[in-house]
């Protein structure tokens, strides 16, 4: 005696062994033997053998046709036995009620299981919704196959077009274009960003982590709505000054200037002259409203997304030949170069000059200032004088000034020029930082959002301070002191035109000039949300701006077909290129002294992980003493 019997989802046949009325013991046709209950057994039968069943009430199962099983059984209840019987016309053989039985099993959708070996036909209302879902699954495979196909073959799927950004950066696993692009990606061995990107998705490795930066944070594009533009002050009091900034070659966004005014007694009034957006329109603007949504200019080699439309910029840069509205302190300094007094105006100041890093630096430098024989240049008198002040404005902060060894690079992006990774040809220069020109402007800030910080406090008006205490730094609506700094009270206030926090502080200061009430309130919530934002925005700008000088160091690797490169060992086996700021790890290097200077062999480069592989070749040189300190330092 046989029986046909349900175990995890599929039919089984064996020999029964024993009859225990309530159990049966059962071998499987695998020689396994099982504990089987007499109620699960769905057919009893003496012939053919167990395996012989199973195969040809298959494949007679897959010859019976399902929609006219459905037509012609009946709408009650029933078990397949019966219905066999009634489908065959005669009480069915073994294998001809195993086939009905498997066919009812196969088609769920046309036949809704009722209990073991009994079934009910699906209503025909239902029946069609799940024919019509069954329809539309395969054309969803058909389309995924298709759309893959397309991707293997190199081209980008018609469907992608509408919604490539979103594929890119943000992929929706549900969506079959989705579906069809990480098939793809499995089939071809590849990320689906190098897929997408060698099937033309982006035009460059570069367009790749750009477009995702502005899928992120500027969804709706980087224009700025049509027909924004500040009302620019006409009745502000022009100063009698000739003032002076000093920038990198690519800033357009000028924020501050000086000036040097001599008084006949030795004396000098030297003027810190800051750009005045906030003269020329409030909060709550509209431009208000574009500044608190970017919070502040993003910077990256070759690129800058402004903070504010280029209308405003325009209007308030401190640029050469114009009077701009600026807030100005001016210092009376005495022949000896201590600060006696201080005030703050709010006027027009005359800008004659824009000085230029790269004009400036080759004749103002460490060299020329410790020398009483050095060239003469136009602005030497101004500029040695603001520096000598610096200097002593920062051992009045308790600042040793000790001279720094550290490096600064800029990138310059000619997108003109087309490389093999794209457009776009990059040179990577060096200059030590703080150098006089740095210290000078430095200084001067740290003394005017110092004094300005201290004048909001004074008056008990809000402002965004930057707090340090402890080695922590933090952003506070209180005034504190800045211990890294060695000054009671910090206040961004210098960059307006780049940085959303210097704008708040600049309408709060101009509204205590007037003696007007500040557009933000003590304890105003709005100043907390702006404090809260802007160091989470600023963050994230500041890691893309690292990110893209990774990736364009890359690049310039890649351009000149660098084979060989020395860099400096930071610890274990993490190393900083000498001629580029890009920071690596090299597993082949042997356990070497930090700060020393080690040969690589550049064996392979990815320009969408951002990543460098090299050999370790040699080692050049072991660090100084003076050089491991300013190592430990960097």
């Amino acid at each position: 005696m046989y029986v046909l019997f349900e175990e995890s989802g599929s039919f089984k046949a064996g020999t029964v062994l024993a009859d225990n009325d309530a159990s049966l013991q059962v071998e499987n046709t695998r020689g396994k033997r099982t504990k089987l209950k007499a109620s699960n057994a769905l057919l009893r039968f003496s012939s053919p053998a167990p395996q012989e069943l199973l195969d040809q009430a298959q494949q007679a199962a897959e010859a019976l046709d399902v929609d006219f099983l459905w037509e012609v059984c009946g709408d009650e209840e029933f078990s397949f036995e019966a219905f066999a019987e009634d489908y065959q016309g005669h009480p069915p053989s073994a294998v001809e009620a195993a086939a009905v039985l498997m066919a009812l099993h196969a088609a769920p959708i046309y036949f809704h299981r009722k209990g073991r070996g009994r079934f009910r036909k699906a209503p025909p209302e239902i029946l069609e919704a799940a024919l019509a879902g069954l329809e539309k699954k395969r054309q969803q495979a058909e389309a995924v196959t298709r759309m893959r196909d397309t991707l293997l073959a190199g081209k980008l799927p018609d469907e992608f077009l509408p919604m490539l950004d979103q594929i890119l950066f943000r992929p929706d696993r549900n969506r079959l274009e989705v579906k069809a692009l990480e098939a793809a990606s499995v089939d071809a061995g590849l990320s689906t960003a190098r897929l997408l990107l060698r099937c033309g998705a982006v035009d460059s490795s570069h367009d790749l982590h750009y477009g995702r930066f502005l899928f992120e944070y500027f969804p709706e594009g980087t224009d700025f709505p049509d027909g924004v533009v500040p009302t620019v002050p006409d009745d502000l009091p022009m100063a009698d000054v000739q003032a002076f900034s000093i920038d990198d070659a690519s800033t357009t966004e000028i924020d501050d200037a000086f000036s040097v005014t001599a008084r006949p007694d030795g004396s000098w009034r030297i003027g810190i002259h800051i750009a005045a957006p906030g003269l020329g329109f409030g909060r709550g603007s509209d431009l208000d409203g574009i500044a608190r949504d970017r919070l502040s200019t993003v910077y990256m080699p070759g690129r800058k997304i402004t903070m504010l439309p280029d209308s405003v910029v325009e209007h308030f840069t401190l640029a050469a030949g114009r009077s701009c509205p600026a807030i100005s302190l001016y210092l009376e300094v005495s022949p000896a170069l201590a600060v006696m007094s201080h005030e703050t105006r709010l006027e027009r100041v005359p800008v004659v000059a824009n000085l230029r890093h790269h004009d400036i630096e080759p004749l103002f430098n460490e060299e020329s200032v410790m020398s009483s024989h050095g060239e003469d240049f136009p602005w030497k008198r101004e500029l040695t004088l603001l520096w000598e002040l610096a200097t002593v404005l920062e051992a009045g902060r308790g600042k040793a000034s000790t001279p720094q060894r550290q490096t600064d690079f800029s990138f310059y992006v000619d997108w003109e020029t087309e490389s093999r990774d794209g457009p776009g040809f990059v040179t990577i220069t060096q200059r030590l930082r703080g150098s006089p020109m740095d210290k000078l402007v430095a200084e001067l800030m740290i003394l005017a959002n110092s004094t300005w910080g201290k004048l909001l406090a004074e008056r008990e008006v809000s402002g965004i301070y930057r707090v340090q205490a402890g080695g922590k730094v933090r952003m506070s609506t209180v005034s504190g002191p800045h211990e890294g700094l060695g000054v009671d009270s910090y206040a961004w206030s210098s960059s307006p035109l780049r940085r959303y926090v210097d704008l708040a502080n600049q309408w709060q200061l101009i509204a205590t000039l007037r003696g007007e009430d500040p557009p933000f309130a003590d304890k105003s919530p709005d100043l907390m949300a702006a404090i809260r934002d802007f160091e989470l925005t600023y963050a994230a700008y500041a890691e893309f701006q690292r990110m893209m000088e990774r990736y364009w160091c890359v690049r310039w690797l890649r351009q000149n077909d660098t084979p060989e490169v020395v860099g400096r060992v930071l610890r274990d086996n993490v190393v900083r290129l000498e001629k580029a700021p890009f920071v690596f790890k090299v597993p082949s290097m042997p356990l070497q002294v930090p700060g020393s200077r080690v040969k690589l062999a550049i064996t392979g480069s990815d320009l969408i992980d951002i990543e460098l592989d090299a050999r370790f070749v040699e080692t050049l040189s072991e660090p100084t003493e003076a050089e491991l300190a300013a190592e430990m330092e960097y």
